[in-house]
């Protein structure tokens, strides 16, 4: 389990989520044959990429975390390190079975849902601990995070 003592460990774990979201979404694009589901996917990557940029420009900015008022540095780490242990990503095995999907876009397109919904929850998270002047580039993430959520839901409509 994961353990943090200032901001930039919480943003490097971020950093960490979207390099890890931009191969399993490249090795998904690489595995299919079938160009709407390549398209899809090759898409995630490029916005993940982007977003791993923006979080290391923050890591270079920030300093102590500014914990929530009803938790201690403890409590919170434990917290955390729970929901970097149990997100997608960083579970063994993720990247290859979502690859494995390709071949089903039903399967390929929950698993990457559940990559995303995975990640906004950590950047609503970060919210409690980087400095306000950070927010408005989370926040910008999490919006991005659910656009591909609505992206993805709408494939599994059609």
């Amino acid at each position: 389990m994961a353990e943090f003592f200032n901001a930039s460990d919480v943003v490097g774990a971020a950093v960490e989520m979207e390099r890890r979201g931009q191969a399993a979404y490249r090795q998904t694009a690489k595995a299919t044959t079938d160009a709407k589901v390549k398209r899809l996917f090759e898409n995630l990557a490029v916005e993940e990429a982007r977003h791993e940029e923006m979080f290391k420009a923050m890591a270079e900015r920030i300093g102590p975390a500014e914990l929530p008022a009803w938790s201690s540095m403890e409590e919170y780490s434990a917290y955390l390190g729970a929901l970097l242990d149990s997100h997608a990503l960083f579970s063994p095995g993720f990247t290859e079975a979502l690859a494995a999907a390709s071949g089903n876009l039903d399967d390929a397109v929950r698993q990457a849902m559940r990559l995303e919904k995975d990640s906004m929850l950590f950047f609503q998270e970060m919210l409690y601990l980087v400095p306000g002047s950070e927010h408005p580039l989370i926040q910008e993430c999490i919006e991005e995070e659910r656009r591909h959520l609505r992206q993805l839901a709408a494939v599994l409509q059609t």
